[in-house]
């Protein structure tokens, strides 16, 4: 049996219109629609990417 990937819980505290084109692919990549909502990603090398990207609008939800 393989061993089940690592979770992390995101949450979308700013808002992101008016933001880079980029930044907000990669929000939307993340998984996250609207503000507040929190979402279960893999914790893999690409999604620590987009994390680092746009680290001043998503917060990691302590908690796991």
């Amino acid at each position: 049996m393989t061993a089940m990937a690592e979770k992390l819980k995101v949450k979308l505290v700013r808002s992101i219109h008016g933001r880079a084109k980029s930044h907000q692919a990669c929000v939307r990549g993340l998984g996250l629609r609207r503000m507040h909502q929190v979402v279960e990603v893999e914790d893999t090398p690409a999604t620590r990417g987009m994390l680092r990207k746009v680290e001043y609008m998503v917060s990691i939800v302590e908690g796991q």
